[in-house]
């Protein structure tokens, strides 16, 4: 048997693909010129799509009483040689009717006529070893910056960028989760599909209390960058959608797009409501600066200013701003920050977030410390944070789990894309310098299962003192540990790792005032020379430091500090991460407490 046929037999089996389960009402037609029509004549809710993850992408239209159906046109790389895996092309809106599907730029001699099939179900099992336990995924497809997150009516909204027809980047729709705890999420339908304007770009959502569109008292005002490829280059322009049903579907505006502009890089919408001047505000991310826009209705938009010539880094494209008034921890005072996404240009290579603290006064935005850059954290893994609309008590954000470096290599198929734990945000001075202080939501607590309480250590210079902690076999945890430095004079810290091999070393480096991860015999690192890494933040190191440690199937995600640093990397052991093992290189310190949680 030769391989083709192996290989197909088990993508058969995996994917569960047996013709005799599903009425396999198809002709298809093979063209000239790999051109091919799918004639589909049978009333199921699905055609199933097979897909080769590094096959060239052929281009696929619905096409309804000789009409292409607007936002039906998808790219895909359908499978040519294999089938990695398998989507759904949803075709509940033509029931009754009979359709077909234009597909171009596909080979004739190709695997995926064999395997694509009708059917009422498509199968969401999780197929993924690496698919994390308690970190927000989508079910199946590609996924980057979270959209358009808004609380309301006790229940938190994620959407997202989302191609669901496969598991690179494409195709973008606005996915939908929702939570009551930002732990447990419900994946619901998509939100945004493409239109005459182009796909959906990231943006965000506001409750319109007041009814100042006119779409309703209380209605979710949705503004997204609709993004639109032509002959003559990209087109972005800002469109508007609202919803009547608490976010659950969506109505595009008749007039959209509601802002357009000659520049090329012109999107990623952020609005909110400015109440001394009554007004509502958008900021736009435009190439490498900001501009901010002022309406009283969400429709008509006036210019107001813009921000970022000589602020910050600019070593990419900025993207994905959020503008929030935010307390300084401690007090009664408050500042404007402004999160500004970069990408690349991180401090460690590719896409990282940046901020801004200052003032704001409904139209201009001031930086305080124009000579001074800050990140928002100092691992590779964290983009285009923004926070959520409508939460009264606290600065709640989360942001994409990833690297622009990367991101399409990642080793796995089914899915493609993670984001970080929900955190709250605040501010703290230090020097009279203020920065961002960054907690994980208090809510996450609910994950823990057990907890493993270790008396206090002393670990000696030279030596490693080893906590086995085998009792959760997806390896995912979080651990808090206090540690006293006493005389260590160079390297402090710990080891993740498992019987592998496999480690990621974490330590303070009491010379420089810095903590270091370095993960680069973490697990499976070769699929991207950009992956192996080794990021380091500065800190002010006292007598004592903390540590809040959490390890999912794929990330390692440390708050240092009470949250005055933040470390967020992407691990991909091949065994889960077992054994923490403690160890000083000069000198020696005392862990004080040591409290391990499974989750």
């Amino acid at each position: 048997m030769n391989n083709l046929l192996i290989t197909l037999l088990t993508c058969a089996c995996l994917f569960s693909l047996d013709a005799s389960a599903s009425v396999k009402a198809l002709e298809i037609l093979h063209l000239a010129n790999e051109q091919n029509i799918v004639n589909i004549a049978s009333a199921k809710r699905y055609l199933l799509l097979p897909v080769q993850d590094n096959a060239p992408e052929a281009k696929l239209y619905v096409v309804s009483a000789n009409r292409k159906i607007l936002g039906r046109e998808i790219n895909i790389r359908l499978a040519r040689e294999r089938v990695d895996y398998i989507v759904p092309l949803d075709l509940s809106d033509f029931a009754g009717k009979d359709i077909k599907i234009d597909v171009q730029g596909m080979p004739a001699p190709s695997v995926c006529w064999k395997y694509m099939t009708l059917s009422d179900t498509f199968d969401k099992t999780n197929r993924e070893y690496w698919r994390p336990v308690y970190h927000h995924t989508p079910v199946y497809g590609w996924m980057n910056d979270p959209n358009g997150m808004f609380y309301k009516d006790g229940t938190y909204h994620l959407y997202y960028q989302y191609n669901p027809y496969g598991s690179t980047w494409g195709n973008m729709h606005w996915g939908h989760s929702t939570s009551k705890d930002l732990v447990t999420w419900t994946d619901e339908r998509i939100a945004l599909s493409p239109d005459a304007w182009g796909t959906i770009f990231s943006g965000s959502c506001v409750v319109d209390a007041e009814n100042t569109s006119g779409f309703g008292e209380g209605a979710v005002v949705a503004f997204y960058t609709s993004a639109k490829p032509t002959p003559w280059g990209d087109v972005q322009a800002q469109s508007i959608a609202y919803s009547t049903d608490n976010g659950k579907t969506f109505v595009k505006y008749d007039n959209n797009p509601v802002l357009t502009s000659d520049l090329r890089d012109f999107r990623d919408p952020k609005v909110f409501w400015y109440a001394p001047g009554k007004h509502w505000v958008m900021v736009l991310a435009a190439g490498q600066e900001m501009l901010i826009y002022s309406s009283p209705n969400l429709k008509e938009w006036s210019y107001e200013s813009s921000f970022g010539l000589r602020d910050g880094a600019h070593g990419g494209v900025w993207e994905c701003p959020d503008l929030i008034e935010m307390p300084i921890y401690g007090t009664d005072e408050k500042k404007w920050v402004l999160i500004c996404n970069i990408n690349p240009g991180g401090p460690f290579g590719g896409s990282a977030a940046q901020y801004f603290v200052g003032r704001f006064n409904g139209k201009k935005f001031v930086n305080e410390s124009p000579t001074v850059t800050k990140w928002l954290d100092w691992g590779k893994d964290n983009y285009a944070t923004v926070t959520w609309s409508g939460v009264q008590d606290r600065i709640v954000a989360i942001g994409w789990m990833s690297n622009w470096q990367y991101q399409a290599q990642l080793p796995v198929m089914q899915y493609r894309g993670v984001n970080t734990l929900p955190r709250e945000l605040e501010l703290y001075v230090n020097d009279g310098e203020a920065y961002i202080r960054t907690i994980p939501v208090k809510e996450v607590e609910t994950l823990r299962k057990d907890c493993i309480h270790k008396e206090p250590f002393t670990v000696a210079g030279g030596e490693s003192v080893v906590n086995d902690f085998l009792k959760n076999p997806d390896g995912a945890f979080e651990f808090e540990v206090k540690i006293k430095t006493t005389s260590a004079k160079e390297s402090i810290g710990f080891i993740l790792c498992n019987d592998n091999g496999e480690e990621v070393k974490c330590h303070y480096d009491m010379s420089k005032g810095q903590f270091v991860m370095d993960r680069t015999s973490s697990g499976k690192v070769d699929f991207s020379r950009d992956f192996p890494a080794v990021t380091v933040a500065p800190v002010n190191m006292g007598k004592t430091v903390s540590l809040r440690v959490f390890v999912d199937k794929t990330s390692v995600e440390i708050f240092g500090e009470d949250g005055k640093f933040v470390m967020t990397n992407l691990v991909f052991p091949t065994r889960p991460y077992d054994t923490i093992r403690f160890f000083a290189t000069d000198g020696g310190y005392n862990v004080k407490s040591l409290d391990i949680y499974n989750y």
